[in-house]
């Protein structure tokens, strides 16, 4: 009989494995994981709801009550609240597309889905800029009929849309391409249409992945801050998001309302990571 060695690993009778690492090397892994969390997430999350009190409750439900503030909370839910069922849409076409049909130019749209991954934001919003600008292609067309893009609500959702379109997509493109077309492909046999291909078969197998990308969507639509700062004007209670009005209250040294503002994001962040560790085990039991 044979025994594992340090660092190896022994697979028992039920086929699962188990890590045979000494324990000193095992406490050392946990214990830099832990410090690691500790120092970047934990103590900064702590921080933020520690200056957002610290003039008291009071001073805090001022803060995010205040008509700027609620105004920048309106604006971000807008922005999410119409990216996020556009990207829904799009992720789930473009990902049923590319695994489940060959066609020409297929390796350039899943280049093109990545390209918000690879522009920093504050460029992606530039672009929007070099086109909706006065001075942009259409700028002059949209001044001379009167149409506001540029620094006004429809240039925020513009750049919301873009930086975060490929969440959904790429969460469904390997979940979808995983099972093959078996499935698909009986229904249709045996006199199933397309829609309903789709809704019976296809969908419940990746619901969980479906919600999973939509998480991950909105966490990133209601958090943005570089391509919307390019593209928003700065002007408060207009084209300020929460994250555009955290920084300028931050700028005029009003630490207190700048950080209960911030604690909105911080405690949207916490939900998220909820929501996200539910759906990932969602998603391996199978459910």
């Amino acid at each position: 009989m044979q025994f594992p060695g340090p660092g190896k690993n022994e697979t028992t009778s039920a086929g699962q494995t188990h890590l045979t690492e000494p324990l000193a090397v095992r406490l050392l892994l946990i214990t830099l994981a832990l410090g690691f969390l500790s120092l970047f997430l934990f103590v900064p999350l702590a921080a933020v709801f520690a200056q957002a009190f610290e003039k008291g409750g009071g001073a805090y439900l001022a803060a995010i009550t205040d008509p700027e503030a609620l105004a920048a909370v309106k604006l971000t839910l807008l922005a999410a609240g119409i990216s996020v069922p556009l990207n829904l849409v799009f992720g789930v076409a473009a990902a049923w597309t590319i695994a489940k049909f060959e066609f020409p130019g297929k390796s350039l749209l899943v280049t093109l889905i990545d390209l918000p991954f690879s522009i920093s934001p504050v460029i992606s919003g530039l672009i929007f800029v070099l086109i909706f600008g006065l001075h942009g292609w259409v700028g002059e067309w949209l001044f001379e009929h009167d149409i506001e893009v540029l620094f006004a609500v429809p240039a925020i959702v513009l750049a919301t849309v873009f930086v975060t379109f490929p969440f959904v997509a790429r969460e469904l493109i390997p979940l979808m391409q995983s099972p093959g077309k078996d499935e698909e492909e009986a229904a249709l046999v045996l006199g199933a249409g397309g829609f309903t291909t789709f809704i019976r078969v296809t969908l419940p197998n990746i619901k969980w992945g479906v919600l999973y990308g939509v998480i991950l969507c909105n966490a990133r639509a209601m958090g943005e801050f570089g391509a919307v700062s390019v593209v928003s004007g700065h002007i408060r209670g207009l084209t300020n998001t929460m994250p555009l009005h955290v920084e300028i209250l931050y700028n005029e040294y009003n630490f207190a309302a700048a950080f209960a503002v911030a604690s909105l994001l911080a405690l949207l962040a916490l939900v998220t990571v909820g929501l996200k560790s539910l759906t990932e085990w969602r998603m391996r039991e199978g459910r």
